[in-house]
């Protein structure tokens, strides 16, 4: 029998003489069911399998680029009505604006161009009503995931330090956009679990994506999302062979490619993207055919694609994204990133007219979403998938301009599904304007030591040698939620 590091040698072997030649992916890998990451200590790297008993296997991550109103959407103040056009000092919450209280955020702005402070209180936008055995209430923009409310924990007490877009990166890494650059929370979950199908990749993003397009960072671009689109023709990028090669044409074209790769690897040993691009042919030669058929609809019975909004061309494009990640996970799929909202900064940032934009937005996706907390439940995937709703940050209680709200880090809020998660529960709170998270602060690496415990995986214990991570940087798991 050979021994372990005979069995890992070869299985390397194996995996640069396979290579199927897709260089494109060369960054956007799958790792290895062996856990195996380039790194010079790979005595201390993950084995593939949980540190504990995980309580779910998957993810599908959904983020609202741009900072979605946490007051027109899962944290009413009714009070704004109530104080609608003054001045925040003028009003019993101008402590608010303390100084100290305002040093969460590396800058702080609050004067708009004319120099005036962006402090008058604007009215809700929207009314709330009550839904499910919980009553928890919910914006009337949102009523199908009003509908879901039993199943979902809203955490009302979100902050994080960046008050501008780079935010994306923040919620993403836990680190401010101005630091240096560390992996996302899908490359950390793909780095610390073995796959559970190895026709797919175990990391898949979809939707627009600016700021930071990399996951991996000092991890290896092995641990980058694969990019996504809902083409089954065309699903990801440069795979599909040019002309019409049979399997084997593009062989001996792939051997050709390793053989030359392999020449490179001779002189340039320690080049991680090289590395990453040999493993990611074996798995790219597979995903010819297996991503076309989880993103092909046509064994879906209408009904289904009715439920996540296939018959209306708002909620359509979405749909068609939350109906491949369903698929996917249910293959065995780790983590699945959506994006929404297009645009450099994201569709969500309502400077003005956030009345229109965001109700325009929510019915994007307010059904699909509810679609798939339904589409999950009902096939029993919802208990060991959990369902993340986020977004940088919220928005100001104070108005900007004459009907928006700026940017707002000090208070907002997320909900979380599935995966062991309870559901029909608040945790945390903002103030009484939905200024600061009051009770039960938590800062954006809260939500990913959840997402990392409900894995099995110990947040404390992703780490990789020469790379110090900070204390933040592990969070805190929300007990309360769980």
């Amino acid at each position: 029998m050979s021994s372990p590091s005979n069995a890992f040698i070869k299985r390397r072997s194996f995996l640069k003489k396979a290579g199927s030649g897709f260089g494109s992916l060369a960054l956007t890998s799958m790792v290895s069911d062996d856990g195996f990451s380039d790194t010079k200590a790979h005595h201390t790297l993950p084995d593939g399998q949980p540190h504990f008993k995980p309580k779910a296997k998957s993810v599908i991550w959904l983020f609202m680029r741009g900072g979605v109103s946490h007051m027109e959407s899962f944290d009413p103040k009714p009070l704004l009505n109530k104080f609608a056009g003054k001045s925040i000092p003028n009003t019993p919450f101008k402590s608010v604006q303390d100084k100290e209280k305002l040093k969460r955020v590396r800058v702080v702005v609050v004067n708009d161009a004319n120099g005036q402070q962006r402090n008058k209180l604007y009215p809700l936008q929207v009314g709330f009503k009550r839904y499910g055995k919980s009553g928890i209430e919910v914006s009337d923009w949102f009523p199908h995931i009003g509908s879901c409310i039993d199943d979902l924990a809203v955490i009302r007490s979100m902050y994080s330090t960046d008050d501008n877009h780079g935010a994306q990166v923040e919620f993403h890494t836990g680190r401010h956009m101005l630091d240096p650059r560390v992996p996302t929370i899908g490359a950390w979950v793909h780095y610390g679990l073995g796959t559970l199908n190895q026709n797919l990749p175990q990391f898949i993003s979809m939707g627009p994506r600016f700021f930071d397009r990399s996951d991996g960072h000092y991890l290896g671009p092995a641990h980058d999302a694969v990019k996504l689109k809902i083409d089954p023709k065309n699903p990801l990028d440069f795979v599909k062979p040019q002309g019409n090669l049979t399997s084997k044409e593009q062989r001996l074209g792939f051997d050709l490619i390793h053989q030359l790769n392999s020449i490179t690897q001779k002189n340039y040993p320690g080049d991680k993207a090289l590395e990453a691009r040999l493993k990611s042919y074996e798995l790219a030669y597979r995903m010819q055919m297996a991503v076309p058929d989880v993103i092909r609809f046509d064994t879906e019975n209408e009904e289904t694609k009715s439920l996540y909004g296939f018959d209306q061309k708002e909620t359509r494009p979405f749909a068609k994204q939350l109906l491949a990640a369903r698929r996917f996970v249910e293959k065995g799929v780790r983590f699945v990133q959506i994006l929404h909202g297009g645009g450099a900064a994201g569709a969500w940032d309502q400077h003005s007219g956030l009345k229109a934009g965001h109700s325009r937005l929510a019915k994007q996706v307010d059904k699909p979403i509810a679609g798939l907390l339904t589409d999950l439940k009902r096939r029993g995937l919802l208990d060991q998938t959990i369902v993340v709703f986020a977004t940088e940050f919220g928005r100001t209680p104070g108005s900007q301009g004459a009907n928006g709200r700026d940017h707002h880090p000090y208070g907002f809020s997320v909900w979380m599904a599935g995966g062991g998660i309870q559901g029909g529960i608040v945790h945390g709170s903002t103030d009484e304007i939905g200024f600061h998270a009051q009770e039960h602060p938590h800062y954006v690496t809260d939500v990913h030591a959840t997402l990392l415990n409900q894995l099995g995986l110990y947040s404390h214990r992703m780490e990789v040698p020469g790379h110090k991570r900070l204390e933040k940087d592990f969070g805190h798991v929300i007990q309360d939620i769980l």
